[in-house]
């Protein structure tokens, strides 16, 4: 059940929302979108759902092309919230639950478990305007994981909740994943692509900058964050050779350096000063990684 984009592009008119890109999502994966807003994401799911065409390229999953007759093995949680704002929790989750082929009975049931897993059984009978934005994003994940799909595309899906109820989401993002869906999602939260995602790819203006493992991604970056905890002054370092950034802590600085060599020469400016508590060269976070490859904070 291999997800896979080969080339593909789509223009509106002069403009190309998305440029040449290709991508494989096997099963039993978490994959990530990242991109600043109009850099293609919402696009590039739209088209692997078959809701518009692409203008050059192929997409196939499982060897096959997407279309109707594969729409009860996929579920969608647009980023424009799409329920009836008139229409019981009930009657529109099974309603289309329905449209995907489940059985009433079935939909009841799974309806059930999952209210209950949030935490909030009391919302069946109630209309979906009469809940907060945060439970009617529940209500929203419900409605595309209740037919138990192959396929997850999640457009923004922690948007909106609280720490908690975020928390409640990504259990139940892996615990799908476990059970052998294949999940591609977006977030303007990076630690949460980091917390959940294997690959991710990062667009910008349409194009693929980064695009990989993310183990992989964070190697070839290389070591290039110095955290350093000390009992003396360490402003100094601010002007050392190498070091990019200098940001100051409580009891010491965060360094970012050109590359990882140069740890050693911080390390040595620092002998003889004074206690030195820790000295800690660590892996690059996705947001430097984001910003080095887009040139600006991922807001």
């Amino acid at each position: 059940m291999t997800l896979r984009l080969q080339d593909v592009t789509k223009k509106f008119g002069s403009f190309t929302a998305v440029n040449q890109l290709s991508l494989e999502i096997p099963e039993r994966q978490i994959f990530g979108f990242l991109g600043a807003n109009g850099a293609g994401k919402t696009t590039t799911f739209r088209m692997i759902l078959g809701l518009i065409d692409q203008t050059r390229g192929d997409i196939s999953w499982n060897n096959g092309n997407i279309g109707y007759g594969e729409s009860h093995l996929i579920g969608y949680l647009p980023e424009e919230r799409g329920l009836y704002p008139k229409m019981k929790v009930k009657d529109q989750l099974v309603y289309l639950a329905k449209l995907r082929g489940m059985k009433k009975a079935e939909a009841l049931k799974e309806l059930e478990q999952w209210l209950e897993r949030f935490k909030v059984p009391e919302y069946k009978n109630k209309k979906v305007e009469e809940l907060s934005k945060g439970n009617q994003q529940k209500i929203q994940f419900i409605s595309a994981v209740l037919h138990k799909p192959k396929l997850l595309i999640l457009d923004e899906p922690f948007s909106g909740l609280d720490p908690v109820n975020v928390e409640m989401l990504k259990e139940a993002v892996v615990d799908l994943k476990e059970a052998g869906t294949s999940i591609v999602f977006s977030s303007h939260r990076m630690e949460h692509v980091e917390e959940l995602c294997e690959s991710l790819c990062i667009l910008h203006h349409g194009s693929p900058v980064v695009h990989g493992k993310l183990k992989e991604i964070k190697k070839s970056f290389g070591k290039k964050n110095i955290r350093i905890h000390a009992d003396f002054d360490l402003s100094f370092l601010k002007d050392a050779s190498g070091v990019m950034k200098y940001k100051p802590l409580s009891n010491g600085c965060e360094l970012q350096i050109e590359r990882e060599e140069i740890a050693q020469s911080i390390f040595e400016k620092l002998q003889g000063k004074g206690f030195v508590r820790t000295f800690d060269l660590e892996e690059p976070t996705l947001n430097d990684i984001f910003i080095e490859k887009v040139g600006a904070a991922y807001e």
